[in-house]
């Protein structure tokens, strides 16, 4: 779908830009801030790595459970306010898991987490959409790029704490309270009014013009949705690798410092960010579909490297490939299905962001049972799995226009 800009943006529409920025932010800061903190939690409630996997996978279980709910509390109460709500109940989710005494109640407390995660992923997402319809080009990949921000400096955030021995329930409380009040203040900074019509939808919002897409049938629409949905759960793959695997491989098979262990999670997520940053101009100039094959093969060359000969540079440096090889793969995902013809308006994006957590839900367990059964090295061939599963699926993005 081609865009044609007609207008500027207001200052108005400048401020809810910054506004949805700093709700990506806190998005990743938040629950960066518990990752780190994983290994303590799993040696404090001495279970094992197939006991650990099925709690962990509690927070995308809950996301499933609540992901279709997300569509009629944006429509209810406003994508802005479902997104600050949902920002604070997942804060209070992850203090509570962090604070856990037991298994059952990090299961729990990560469940609620993931359950208001996916609230604030959906309507964040759906008013940054609507911001980058009032600009009348693609942004979204840089709010995606803040969302890294805030991952590092949640990680970051969490090294430092460990490292001078700060106990978990003041660290995550203190790191609730500063998001919580960032969200809150830029609520105040989001776009006014309901959600966009369908008329908006159609011009762009107060002059983008678009071109009508062409006609689809409905085998052909239901085959580029399911694409969509395992390339953006692809992407989410190597996230939850990174986010439930990195410090754990890192400190217990190849016996890294635990404020070392976690500099893999660290170098994903910052190397996912500059693939985002540089994503709207690799993507103008290459096409959509390049870029994800070339960040494809990336991740799956890097990371398959760095398993193949194990060191602890090394495999930085491999999740760092597989965070920047994947950087573009979710918000593509959603723009492309959100634009999909032949759907409601936001249909697509509710269907990728809902269905793409079965990412995080099956990989948690999966990589567990095979690590108990070999080693958490073999687990993690995931990585250079999902980067092959995408090579064979990115014929569906958009080429590069001519």
């Amino acid at each position: 779908m081609t865009v044609d800009v007609l207008r500027r943006a207001t200052p108005a529409d400048r401020r809810a830009r910054v506004a949805v920025a700093v709700l990506f932010f806190t998005n990743g800061a938040l629950f960066a801030n518990l990752l780190p903190r994983y290994p303590q939690i799993k040696a404090d409630l001495g279970i094992g790595n197939a006991a650990y996997g099925l709690a962990v996978a509690a927070f995308p279980a809950g996301a499933i459970a609540a992901g279709l709910a997300a569509g009629i509390l944006v429509r209810r109460f406003g994508s802005a306010r479902v997104a600050v709500g949902g920002t604070l109940l997942t804060g209070v989710g992850i203090l509570a898991a962090g604070l856990a005494e037991s298994v059952v109640v990090f299961a729990g407390a990560l469940f609620l987490a993931g359950a208001m995660d996916a609230f604030t992923d959906v309507a964040q997402n759906a008013h940054g959409l609507r911001v980058q319809r009032r600009y009348g080009r693609s942004i979204i990949n840089s709010f995606h790029a803040i969302w890294s921000i805030g991952a590092v400096t949640g990680g970051s955030m969490a090294a430092g704490a460990i490292a001078l021995g700060v106990p978990r329930g003041q660290h995550l409380f203190f790191s609730g309270v500063v998001f919580a009040v960032a969200a809150c203040v830029a609520l105040r900074f989001c776009l006014p009014g309901p959600e966009t019509e369908a008329a908006e939808e159609e011009d762009g919002g107060d002059g983008a013009r678009r071109t009508a897409p062409a006609p689809a049938t409905g085998a052909r629409i239901r085959y580029v949705l399911a694409a969509l949905v395992l390339i953006a759960t692809a992407g989410t793959l190597v996230e939850d690798a990174g986010s439930s695997w990195a410090t754990l491989y890192l400190s217990d098979s190849l016996h890294a410092s635990v404020a070392l262990a976690a500099s893999g999670y660290v170098a994903l997520v910052g190397a996912q960010f500059v693939g985002r940053l540089i994503g709207d101009r690799l993507v103008d100039r290459f096409g959509q579909r390049a870029v994800a094959r070339s960040g494809a093969l990336i991740a799956a060359v890097g990371m398959g490297l760095a398993l193949a000969v194990p060191t602890v540079p090394g495999t930085v440096l491999g999740f760092a490939a597989a965070g920047f090889g994947v950087a573009t793969l979710v918000p593509a995902a959603m723009h492309e299905a959100d634009e999909l013809p032949g759907l409601k308006p936001g249909s697509g994006l509710t269907i990728v962001s809902w269905l793409m957590r079965l990412g995080f839900l099956l990989s948690p367990p999966v990589v567990g049972l095979v690590a108990d059964a070999t080693s958490l090295r073999v687990g993690l061939l995931v990585v250079p799995l999902a980067g092959l599963l995408v090579l064979l699926l990115a014929g569906v993005l958009q080429p590069r226009r001519r």
